[in-house]
């Protein structure tokens, strides 16, 4: 185990330095308006019809195949 965290300590220090800097790059600081953007694009789609039937039918066949 101590070889592993010194052979990641390794590794991260002799990484470039725009690597770094490429991290922590921010190009639109607005989070909540990117979550609500997503949110109202996930539900446009369909895509929350596909969740909630997946989660109906999923609970639906582990309740059927468990023996207890």
């Amino acid at each position: 185990m101590n070889y592993l965290n010194g052979l990641t300590f390794q590794l991260f220090w002799h990484l470039p330095d725009n690597v770094i800097l490429l991290a922590q790059e921010i190009r639109d600081p607005n989070l909540m308006g990117q979550i609500q953007k997503t949110w109202n694009h996930f539900i446009q789609t369909g895509q929350i019809w596909a969740l909630l039937i997946g989660l109906v039918i999923g609970y639906m066949f582990r309740t059927l195949s468990s023996y207890g």
